[in-house]
C-alpha cells in the first residue's frame, strides 16, 4: 500500500512534467512561426497555422513522453527523490530553450529545421564549427537568452511539480487494491500507446516525422517538427545513409540499370565495366597544357541571373561568359548539399547515394573504375588537388591520393597564413597555384576554395566591396529576410568571384593553351529570398573557358551535374576511341538530366526527387510552355536517376561483378 501511494503521487507529478514539456514545445513552435513568418508563403493563413500547430502538438506528444518516461522509471518506479524529476525537467528546459534559439540561424542558413547538416558537422572540423557559431551565428547571446528562458521555466516547473497531488482513494480489501492497480497499469499503457503513435492508438493513424507535413507550406511543415523530433529525423536519415538507403536505388534492378547507363543498351554482361566504358569521339580542341577544375565554395548560380543584375556581385564570371572563348550552361547541378559530396563526386565519378565514400574501406583499397585520375593520366597528365583548408579535413587528401591523385596541397603545404577558421583566403590559394605552375608536366588541377563560408569575417571594405549599395539593392527585392546579413554573405561571394576571375585571366595569359572549368560545390546556404525556387536554391553554374572553346562547342544550356564534368573534358581533348569509364555521359550527348541528393533538373523543369514538387525553369521561353509535359519530364528524370544511383551503389558496396561476387 505504501508503494501504491507513492506511485499514485508520482504519476500525477509525471503528468505535470509531461504537460509542462508539451506546452513549452508548443509555445516555442508558435514563437518561431511568429518571428519567422516571412518564410511562410503568401497563401498560408490562420487555418494553415492552426493545422501546423495541432499537428506539432501531436508530434510533440512523443518528445514530452520521452522526457517523462525517464522520470517515470527512475523516480516513480525506482523511487529516487522527487528533486531528480525536477532536475530532469530543468535539463529538458535548458536543452529545448537552447535548441529553440539555435533554430533561427539554422533555418535562415538551410531553410530547414535541424537536418543532415548537423550530422555532417560531426565529420567536419569541430573547432571551426564552434568558431563559426560564435562569430557568425551569435551563439553567446543566444545562449544567454536560452539561459533566461530556462530560469523562467525552472520557476514555473518548480511551482508545478511541488503542488499537492490528489490522495490515493480509500481502498478496502485486496480486490479493490488489485482492481485499482490494474486500472492504473492499463491506463498508463493506453496513454503510452497514444503518446507513442503521436495522438493515436495505431501506427496507421499516428503521426511521425515522415508523415507530419500536413500543410501545403514548406515552412510550416518544418515547424511541425519540434527540435527533438528534427534531431531524431537527422539521426534516422544518417542511419539510412549508413545503410545506403536513398530514393531510386534498387539492387534487384542492377542489370536493367546498367543497361540504361550503358552506351550500348543491349549489353548482357556480369561485369559492370563494359556498361561503363565509353570511347571518345575524337579531340575537339588542341590538348591543353593545364586543366583547372574550380569548385567555388557556395558558388550558387542565382546571383548570375538577370533579375539580380543590380547586385553586381557576379561581374567577374559574367565577364568571362561574355567572351567568345567561353561556354556557359545554366542547367547544371552540384552532386549534393555538402562540400565533401561535391569533391567525392568529382574524384570518384560517383553520384551521391547516401554513402560517405571518403569513409569506405573500399575507397582506400582500390581505384574506382570511374575515378577521374586514371583517365587523365592515360592522356599524359599529372593530377593534383589544391585546397584552401587543411588536408586532413574530412579525409579529403587521404581519399584523393588513394584514388590516384599525384599530389594534394592544403594551405600549410604552400605556407599560406591561416586567415579564417577553415583555412586561408582564396587569393593566397590561387597565388600559390599560379606560382607553382610550369610548362611541364601537363597537369589537371582540382581546386576547392574556402572563403565564401561562415563565419563571414573577411574585411570586405578593404577588398573594395560596397556593402551598403548591395544592401539597398537587396531591399528592392521581394521576401528578403535580412538585407544587411545577405549583403555580407554576398560580399564573400563577390570576393570569390573576383579572385577566381583574376586567376583565370592571369593563368590564361601565362599559359594561353589552358582550359578552365568553373562551378560550385553546392548552392544551399545562401538564398535570394525566404521563398527561393528549386532552381535558385540548388543550381550552380557550369562555365568552360579557354583556348578552342566557343559558344557553340556544346549544345545550348546542356544539362548535367558534377559527374558530367570529367567525361565532358575527356571528350574535348582525347583522341578518337580513347577508352574511359563513366556512369554519366558527357555534356556533348547529355541524357537531359542533372541531379543531386535532393533535386533534379532537365532542359525545362526543376523538381524534388522524393516528392511531386516540380517547377518550370526560369529561362524557358513563353512559346515553349505548351510543349512542357511535367509528368513526362519527371518520369524521364527518375528513370535516369534510379539507374545511375543503383549502379553507383553497387560499385561502392559490391564492386564490379553483377551477382554475389565482389571485386
Amino acid at each position: 500500500m505504501k508503494f501504491l501511494k507513492r506511485f499514485f503521487d508520482g504519476i500525477q507529478r509525471d503528468a505535470r512534467l509531461f504537460l509542462f514539456v508539451l506546452i513549452l514545445l508548443e509555445i516555442y513552435r508558435g514563437l518561431f512561426i511568429f518571428f519567422m513568418s516571412s518564410y511562410m508563403s503568401e497563401e498560408s493563413g490562420a487555418a494553415q497555422i492552426a493545422e501546423a500547430m495541432f499537428a506539432g502538438l501531436r508530434l510533440s506528444l512523443k518528445t514530452a513522453g520521452a522526457v517523462t518516461l525517464i522520470s517515470f522509471v527512475f523516480v516513480t518506479i525506482v523511487g529516487l527523490k522527487s528533486r531528480v524529476r525536477l532536475l530532469i525537467g530543468i535539463a529538458a528546459s535548458m536543452i529545448f530553450s537552447l535548441l529553440f534559439m539555435l533554430r533561427f540561424p539554422y533555418y535562415r542558413a538551410f531553410q530547414s529545421t535541424f537536418g543532415m547538416e548537423v550530422v555532417q558537422g560531426f565529420h567536419d572540423d569541430l573547432w571551426s564549427i564552434i568558431v563559426m557559431m560564435f562569430q557568425e551565428y551569435g551563439i553567446l547571446w543566444r545562449f544567454f537568452v536560452a539561459l533566461i528562458l530556462t530560469i523562467i521555466c525552472i520557476a514555473a516547473l518548480s511551482r508545478l511539480l511541488f503542488m499537492k497531488t490528489f490522495p490515493l482513494p480509500e481502498l478496502v480489501g485486496k480486490a479493490k487494491i488489485a482492481g485499482f492497480s490494474a486500472g492504473l497499469v492499463v491506463g498508463i499503457f493506453l496513454f503510452g500507446l497514444f503518446v507513442r503513435f503521436g495522438g493515436s492508438f495505431t501506427y496507421a493513424n499516428g503521426l511521425n516525422w515522415e508523415n507530419a507535413g500536413v500543410t501545403t507550406d514548406d515552412f510550416l511543415n518544418e515547424c511541425i517538427l519540434d527540435d527533438a523530433q528534427a534531431l531524431y529525423r537527422a539521426r534516422a536519415m544518417a542511419k539510412r545513409m549508413e545503410a545506403g538507403e536513398i530514393f531510386g536505388v534498387d539492387a534487384n534492378k542492377i542489370l536493367e540499370s546498367a543497361q540504361i547507363v550503358a552506351v550500348n543498351h543491349e549489353l548482357n554482361e556480369t561485369n559492370l565495366a563494359p556498361y561503363l566504358e565509353r570511347k571518345a569521339a575524337g579531340e575537339r580542341i588542341q590538348k591543353p597544357k593545364h586543366i583547372f577544375i574550380i569548385l567555388g565554395e557556395t558558388f550558387m548560380q542565382w546571383p548570375m541571373l538577370g533579375k539580380y543584375d543590380e547586385l553586381l556581385v557576379a561581374e567577374g564570371i559574367k565577364s568571362l561568359i561574355a567572351e567568345e572563348n567561353c561556354y556557359y550552361s545554366r542547367n547544371f547541378m552540384p552532386n549534393g548539399d555538402f562540400t565533401s559530396t561535391a569533391i567525392t563526386g568529382l574524384v570518384t565519378g560517383l553520384p551521391d547515394v547516401n554513402i560517405k565514400v571518403n569513409y569506405q574501406a573500399r575507397t582506400y583499397e582500390k581505384l574506382y573504375i570511374t575515378s577521374m585520375a586514371p583517365a587523365f593520366k592515360g592522356l599524359g597528365y599529372n593530377v593534383d588537388f589544391w585546397y584552401g583548408g587543411m588536408p586532413t579535413w574530412d579525409s579529403i587528401a587521404k581519399m584523393s591520393l588513394a584514388q590516384g591523385f599525384d599530389n594534394f596541397y592544403g594551405y600549410p603545404d604552400f605556407n599560406a597564413p591561416k586567415q579564417t577558421t577553415w583555412g586561408t583566403k582564396d587569393e593566397n590559394l590561387f597565388n600559390a597555384l599560379l606560382a607553382h605552375l610550369t610548362d611541364e608536366p601537363p597537369t589537371v588541377h582540382l581546386i576547392m576554395t574556402t572563403t565564401n563560408h561562415p563565419p563571414y569575417n573577411l574585411d570586405l571594405a578593404a577588398e573594395g566591396y560596397d556593402a551598403q549599395a548591395v544592401t539597398e539593392a537587396l531591399k528592392k527585392l521581394p521576401n528578403v529576410d535580412d538585407a544587411n546579413q545577405l549583403a555580407i554573405e554576398l560580399g564573400h561571394y563577390w570576393y570569390m568571384d573576383e579572385v577566381i576571375t583574376n586567376f583565370i585571366r592571369a593563368a590564361h595569359e601565362k599559359f594561353p593553351e589552358s582550359l578552365f572549368v568553373v562551378t560550385g560545390d553546392h548552392a544551399v546556404r545562401c538564398d535570394p529570398s525566404t521563398h527561393p525556387t528549386i532552381f535558385e536554391h540548388q543550381s550552380v553554374p557550369f562555365v568552360l573557358y579557354g583556348a578552342g572553346i566557343t559558344k557553340g562547342i556544346l549544345p545550348p544550356d546542356a544539362v548535367g551535374d558534377h559527374i558530367s564534368i570529367v567525361p565532358t573534358l575527356i571528350e574535348l581533348i582525347a583522341p578518337k576511341d580513347f577508352a574511359y569509364y563513366s556512369i554519366a555521359p558527357s555534356l556533348f550527348n547529355s541524357d537531359g538530366v542533372g541531379f543531386n541528393t535532393e533535386a533534379f533538373l532537365t532542359t525545362k523543369v526543376a523538381g524534388q526527387i522524393d516528392s511531386d514538387v516540380i517547377e518550370l525553369l526560369p529561362h524557358i521561353a513563353s512559346n515553349e510552355l505548351n510543349d512542357v509535359n511535367l509528368t513526362d519530364e519527371r518520369e524521364h528524370a527518375i528513370k535516369i536517376i534510379g539507374a545511375m544511383r543503383t549502379v553507383a551503389w553497387w560499385i561502392i558496396t559490391r564492386g564490379l561483378f553483377i551477382g554475389n561476387e565482389s571485386q
